[in-house]
């Protein structure tokens, strides 16, 4: 794994605008892995695009102002996921990059994967005990991490620290009061063993002496961007009471910058630990308590061309490389096909 990681992030620097002006030129598997690596490896212009809100770039790229090869903008990446407030179109990706004749699709995500289950729970006299089933998958194969938790439930915050045995599974125990209740989060990071660049997580939320509690952003719709957070409520009723940020290693509370009627604006840290963040809000919708949290950057995320039906995917090439955002390890996959094969 070491071996492949480390020879996917090899690269060396090349001027960019010669792939954009030679794509017409080029057929084939050729044009396309030269789409991919134009993506990649150019930062756009202006090159800071991803950190303004309101900024469409004129040439759209990925990289970050570093010019490492293959370390890609927090923000620009972040802003390709539909769920942000701020993010880029298809459309408008597509009209950045003059190739009308090929159609695309993105998708970046982490190199594994990390399932959190419920499995038990024992109610005491003063305090209940949750048992978690936490895996860390790759592809489907057991990955040995190392796993920090963080439990929220409002204004509580406790941490726990465990690993994943040869089968890729960890027991997580969470005890939380039973003065305590609401709508509780168990927010796992793991990290690989083997190497250390490699993190993901997931966060699970379950109702603490409360009803179930409802999906992710049923109340607030979050979106960071620039080490700024927007929360948009989605209804009148929503009151957010507690603000947190998430690293590996770290936790912090957040505090709103800026109060509106119908969204709050909180200033996020910059952390120099190679983690991604994980930010979470606490509150109450009316009578329903809620915890929505959001990955820093926003991923996994889905951009593009649909080619989930098999016509399309017998006619679409497939490009894999792994990057580097804040000094964690992702993989994108970047598939392209032709705009008259497609009609075709």
């Amino acid at each position: 794994m070491v071996i492949l990681i480390t020879s996917a992030m090899v690269g060396t620097a090349k001027v960019i605008q010669p792939y954009i002006e030679d794509l017409a030129s080029r057929n084939g598997v050729e044009r396309y892995r030269s789409l991919a690596e134009y993506l990649l490896l150019s930062s756009g212009n202006p090159s800071d695009w991803g950190k303004n809100s309101n900024e469409i770039p004129s040439t759209f790229g990925l990289a970050s102002e570093t010019r490492r090869p293959y370390e890609l903008d927090l923000d620009k990446v972040t802003r390709l996921n539909t769920d942000n407030l701020y993010a880029l179109t298809y459309g408008e990706i597509l009209a950045t990059l003059g190739t009308e004749d090929i159609s695309f699709n993105i998708k970046i995500h982490p190199l594994f994967e990390v399932a959190i289950e419920l499995t038990n729970s024992q109610l005491g006299e003063t305090e209940t005990m949750y048992t978690f089933r936490v895996s860390t998958t790759k592809s489907g194969y057991p990955l040995a991490t190392c796993l920090k938790g963080y439990a929220v439930v409002g204004a509580y915050v406790d941490s726990v620290s465990s690993s994943t045995n040869s089968n890729g599974v960890s027991i997580i125990n969470v005890t939380l009061s039973n003065m305590l209740g609401g709508t509780a989060l168990l927010v796992v990071f793991a990290k690989s063993q083997a190497h250390p660049q490699m993190i993901s997580l997931n966060a699970y939320s379950f109702g603490h002496n409360s009803e179930a509690s409802e999906p992710n952003q049923t109340f607030l719709r979050l979106s960071p961007l620039n080490y700024v957070l927007n929360a948009s409520f989605r209804s009148s009723n929503v009151e957010v009471s507690n603000a947190y940020i998430f690293t590996y290693s770290c936790n912090s509370s957040l505090f709103p910058t800026i109060v509106g009627n119908q969204s709050i604006e909180y200033g996020v840290p910059h952390f120099l630990e190679a983690s991604p963040m994980l930010l979470v809000l606490n509150g109450n919708n009316a009578s329903a308590s809620f915890a929505e949290w959001t990955a820093y950057p926003q991923l996994p995320l889905e951009i593009g061309a649909d080619f989930s039906d098999l016509t399309s995917k017998s006619k679409a090439v497939a490009v894999t490389y792994v990057v580097s955002v804040n000094s964690v390890l992702y993989e994108v996959v970047i598939t392209s096909r032709s705009v008259q094969n497609f009609n075709a």
